[in-house]
């Protein structure tokens, strides 16, 4: 293990007060007990924690605050339709045996909803090195949960990503997966060394509700300690705190532990109750539904209606109900205007055009996106 010196820091544009959110882990939580050290790590005046394995000039100190550490855990929701087949998988090695993250800064959490929360771990990763969003694959088939609905369909993922560009250095984060079951009974340090000397990372960032390790037995607090001892600079970050008054409401009716930052759970939730306009709060974009289009058959034409079964669905969509001031996007610049109605078994888009069956017809599309505006009844 590399030795490392502790030292307080923050970034030139503190100001801009980032409070990223952590996701934990879906494990049974206990905690390890560790002796106590004589230094403790560092909490900023901006709610970041650092430790680097060397002073940056680039990097100033700044005073440092302790702060507590709550642990966390969240639930999930069901899937109509998995589209991670439809691309790629990620590799964690390339084929000349380097680490496609080697030397990069990796995000930490389960990124299935890509919201403002997610976003600022981005942005922080993006400012220590080059940005990397690291989850895992085949938690659910590995632990027995139910399948889920992504929130972002897989191939919408890179169009997220990117809109982050001019949050995020002018980069684009890019994702790094890892088989679940590859590191399921790997304790936090044994992680934390993979980390550093399998995968090569210069850094990692974290929320303060973040766990890891084999039955979440490491908090963010333990992670800092242990990235000190790997020569890693490691940074835990506040969460984002959900200021929708709306949320309380939800939260209460559908019995959510959430506690009050933005989350994953919570945009699941709004979709539940069809809050479209709160569903883009929490995303910092409007939620877009992607329908897989190439089987025809499936779909029923009108002059002024396309109907298309719910199997057809890439990802979560809103309750029942009808949902004005839609767009509906063929290709990159076709942007039509358009009313979505979703009932048990469709989801029927209604414009003010007719001849739809020719534009379909025309574009080839293999996709429909859908993507809703601030208007719900």
């Amino acid at each position: 293990m590399f030795g490392a010196t502790r030292i307080s820091h923050h970034f030139r544009d503190c100001e801009l007060h980032f409070h990223p959110f952590g996701v934990a882990f879906r494990f049974h939580t206990f905690h390890l007990s560790f002796p106590p050290r004589p230094t403790k790590p560092c909490f900023l005046s901006n709610g970041i924690a650092a430790t680097t394995a060397g002073n940056r000039s680039r990097i100033p100190s700044n005073k440092c605050y302790s702060s507590s550490i709550p642990s966390k855990s969240s639930g999930e929701i069901p899937l109509l339709f998995d589209c991670f087949s439809q691309q790629e998988d990620e590799r964690e090695i390339l084929s000349d045996g380097v680490s496609a993250v080697a030397g990069g800064v990796v995000a930490l959490g389960k990124f299935d909803a890509l919201h403002i929360g997610h976003r600022e771990l981005a942005i922080q990763a993006s400012r220590a090195g080059p940005p990397f969003l690291l989850s895992f694959v085949g938690m659910a088939k590995v632990l027995g949960w139910e399948n889920r609905a992504p929130i972002v369909a897989k191939c919408d993922r890179k169009r997220v990503l990117s809109s982050w560009i001019p949050h995020c250095s002018n980069t684009v984060p890019e994702e790094f997966q890892i088989e679940f079951s590859s590191v399921r009974h790997l304790s936090p340090q044994q992680f934390v060394e993979k980390l550093s000397k399998e995968l090569k990372v210069r850094g990692v960032v974290a929320g303060e509700n973040y766990r890891f390790g084999y039955k979440a037995a490491g908090d963010a607090l333990e992670l800092v300690k242990l990235c000190e001892e790997y020569g890693m600079e490691a940074y835990i970050i506040k969460s984002v705190m959900d200021k929708n008054q709306y949320s309380a409401n939800i939260n209460s009716s559908t019995g959510s532990k959430e506690r009050g930052q933005v989350s994953s759970t919570r945009v699941r939730e709004a979709l539940a109750v069809g809050d479209v306009r709160y569903v883009s709060e929490l995303l910092g974009r409007p939620h877009r539904l992607v329908l897989l289009s190439t089987d025809r058959e499936k779909f029923s034409f009108g002059q002024y209606k396309v109907s298309a079964p719910k199997s057809c669905l890439l990802n979560l969509a809103p309750k029942e109900g009808l949902y004005e001031k839609c767009s509906l996007l063929l290709g990159q610049e076709n942007v039509m205007l358009c009313r979505v109605i979703i009932d048990s078994k469709f989801v029927h888009i209604e414009t003010d055009y007719g001849g739809q069956s020719d534009i379909f017809g025309t574009h080839n599309l293999q996709y429909l996106h859908i993507e809703f505006g601030d208007s719900s009844t």
